[in-house]
């Protein structure tokens, strides 16, 4: 089993309504048939019925949130929110599932068959999985105490997946900051939209292969934060330390020093903080930009 270690980034208030601004963005093709009073006919208790379901899920296991949150990512990022990542494998589907940023890391798919049951109880054969993945996300923030936002209902589900497209295109923890900011505008996302995005690791958990280069071999982390990690890491390794579950399981909305340590974790920081530049205005002028926008935004979300 893969040595892990629990993480916290702390995000700013500005991040969270940039991380709220950023899921909508996801799909860059505007559909009209899409609304968030989809289902106020045809299945009236849907949200309330998946909402009840995630909710149960997460106060079974805290960590849900965060795969709830990183599972609808990775279906958006591949062919758009359609589901495609439910997926399994067939004789004529590649499943995304065994792509190898999701294999043996993306979770949260017997939580969104769960919900599925439950809504197919009052109305079966009415809401997609897309929909139900989508909203899943969103109430997984909401209970976490991260920012909720109103959906645009009336996805369809893929009757395909893309192994090979997953492979290509989800980000990788390997990624410098141009390979990804490369990834993230072929999907209409800027730099900005991308740090903002990074607000979604404000709760989880991570394996220590993906940072353990960071904390032994990188010069530009913080000394002190570094050797906190590698104590960490070895002790877990060594199975001496438990990492504990009741930390690290909320959205936490304040930003501080604490959350530019934590951010080293990533290869992509050297470029955003570590040479010098300062992201705390840059995400208050973000959201004085962009939370006015949200709203017209949500009609182009897929």
């Amino acid at each position: 089993m893969a040595t892990s270690i629990h993480y916290n980034i702390l995000t700013s208030p500005a991040e969270a309504a940039a991380f709220m601004f950023v899921l909508l963005l996801l799909n860059t093709a505007c559909q009209a048939q899409l609304t968030s009073t989809f289902y106020q006919n045809s299945c009236p208790n849907a949200l309330s019925a998946i909402r009840t379901s995630i909710r149960n899920s997460i106060a079974a296991e805290r960590r849900m949130a965060a795969s709830l949150i990183r599972l609808h990512f990775h279906d958006c990022f591949v062919q758009g929110c359609d589901a495609s990542i439910l997926l399994e494998e067939t004789p004529s589907i590649e499943s995304e599932q065994t792509a190898v940023p999701n294999k043996d890391s993306a979770r949260g798919y017997g939580v969104i068959e769960k919900a599925k049951s439950e809504v197919e109880k009052i109305c079966p054969g009415v809401v997609s999985c897309a929909d139900i993945l989508a909203v899943a996300a969103r109430d997984a923030s909401a209970y976490v105490g991260g920012p909720s936002w109103t959906l645009m209902l009336g996805r369809r589900d893929s009757t395909t997946a893309s192994r090979t497209l997953a492979n290509s295109e989800l980000p990788r923890f390997t990624d410098g900051l141009d390979r990804l900011i490369s990834r993230f505008q072929s999907k209409g996302l800027n730099a900005r939209d991308m740090v903002a995005l990074s607000g979604s690791h404000t709760l989880g958990q991570a394996q220590c292969v993906t940072f353990r280069d960071r904390i032994y071999n990188n010069v530009t982390i913080d000394a002190g934060f570094a050797s906190t990690r590698r104590v960490a890491v070895q002790l877990l390794a060594s199975k001496s330390l438990t990492a504990r579950d009741d930390c690290f399981v909320r959205l936490d909305l304040n930003l501080g020093s604490h959350t530019l340590r934590q951010a080293q974790f990533f290869t992509f920081w050297d470029g955003v903080y570590c040479n010098g530049t300062n992201i705390d205005a840059g995400f208050a002028s973000y959201q004085q930009r962009h939370c006015p926008a949200i709203g017209a935004i949500q009609l182009c979300s897929t």
